[in-house]
């Protein structure tokens, strides 16, 4: 059929539907085969355990056109693996890994038209998620579910080139001590959503939060994992039992030691070390880095890069080398990146 005839070059970061869609459904006890499907809908009753006691996890992940047109996709392994993780916390089935690999290899070449080119800044955006799809009404586990992938061609997450953002330190928790912030459930985000307006309507792009149980040490942001650069150039991120393991930051963090020859740091950071870095950004797959340019600390401004309308160069390095990975003009560690035939 050939490319869609979009303006890939001016996507922008949102839903667009496309020609398939992978869904799983799990009933007396096991997964059945899956299928792809044309229907976009989910039909669910109005009891479903999703809509009355949020038993819901997801994934992000993408899709690129590298420079010598192939089509390929990023460690899905390990949204395979997290994904397992978050089911196991919330009582769901999980999906086996090998199905969840094979589902998004499957998903991204029933959509390969709308995987967009190289070179025009978009990508093809993947969301498995899972939900508990029978009847609720006491406060228990689903007994049955349904495992979805949808795809969506995105833009840039941010349009006109990555500028330093503006976030403030929260007074708020997005987990709670021992909680669920170290998987990726739907009511993670739920919580987060009254906090991330506030932050806009007062002129901030995000919530940086501490550790709940203290509010002592730097943990992450509403979406985001959180790196920082000490200015003889080493790589800190927060240590914490209730961050999401972004395998974006995970992957940096493997780039920086082995393709830059960086020392890095996984620690507790006070903040009152917030002053002491040269650079700092948020990690995802949305963005890959975005930089921070100002911590707004109670009206004390943190500044970083020197106040520069740009991201630093450690970041910048880093950024370059991963996508560079991600799109084919950097060889990738064995085992990243997998190719849809």
């Amino acid at each position: 059929m050939g490319k869609k005839n979009l303006d890939w070059g001016n996507l922008p970061f949102g839903y667009m539907k496309t020609d398939k869609r992978f869904v799983a459904n799990y009933k007396n006890g096991k997964w059945d085969n899956g299928k792809l499907t044309k229907d976009d809908k989910v039909c669910i009753t109005e009891c479903a355990g999703v809509l009355q006691y949020a038993q819901t996890c997801f994934e992000g992940l993408k899709a690129y056109t590298t420079q010598d047109g192939r089509i390929v996709t990023f460690r899905p392994d390990l949204n395979a693996e997290r994904m397992e993780s978050s089911c196991k916390r919330l009582e769901m089935p999980v999906f086996p890994k090998e199905r969840f690999v094979q589902a998004c290899l499957d998903v991204i070449k029933a959509n390969k038209d709308w995987v967009p080119p190289y070179g025009s800044g978009a990508t093809l955006y993947l969301r498995p998620y899972m939900f508990g799809s029978d009847a609720v009404i006491g406060v228990k586990p689903s007994q049955e579910y349904q495992f979805r992938i949808l795809v969506t061609p995105v833009g840039p997450y941010f349009k006109g080139g990555v500028k330093p953002i503006t976030v403030r330190l929260s007074d708020l928790d997005r987990a709670a001590p021992h909680g669920t912030g170290d998987i990726k459930a739907g009511l993670n985000y739920a919580m987060s959503l009254h906090n991330i307006v506030d932050a806009h309507n007062n002129g901030f792009a995000e919530n940086m939060y501490t550790d709940p149980a203290t509010h002592t040490y730097i943990e992450e942001t509403g979406g985001a994992n959180i790196l920082f650069v000490t200015k003889d150039g080493k790589l800190v991120t927060p240590k914490s039992d209730s961050i999401l393991p972004s395998i974006t930051r995970r992957s940096l963090v493997q780039v920086a030691k082995d393709y830059l020859n960086m020392e890095v740091e996984e620690r507790k950071i006070n903040k009152s070390e917030l002053a002491d870095f040269a650079e700092c950004g948020l990690c995802g797959t949305a963005a890959v880095i975005s930089p921070i340019g100002k911590i707004n600390d109670h009206g004390k401004e943190i500044i970083y890069n020197d106040g520069k309308d740009e991201m630093g160069p450690v970041l910048n390095k880093l950024r370059d080398t991963l996508t560079g990975i991600q799109m084919g003009t950097i060889k990738a560690p064995e085992g990243w990146i997998y190719e849809i035939k």
